[in-house]
């Protein structure tokens, strides 16, 4: 998957790799502000008894 993608960027190795960069720190973000709280109510572990 990596290496399609490495593949499909246009440019210069050293822009490949900023461009990578950014799409992972905007994954990242993406799955912090929006994804995981939004599942976070359905995980078992909000539900603790002891």
């Amino acid at each position: 998957m990596y290496s399609l993608l490495w593949r499909a960027l246009p440019g210069p190795w050293p822009v490949k790799a900023l461009i990578m960069v950014v799409l992972l720190v905007a994954v990242f973000f993406l799955l912090m502000e929006v994804i995981f709280p939004m599942i976070s109510p359905l995980m078992p572990f909000n539900d603790v008894s002891v």
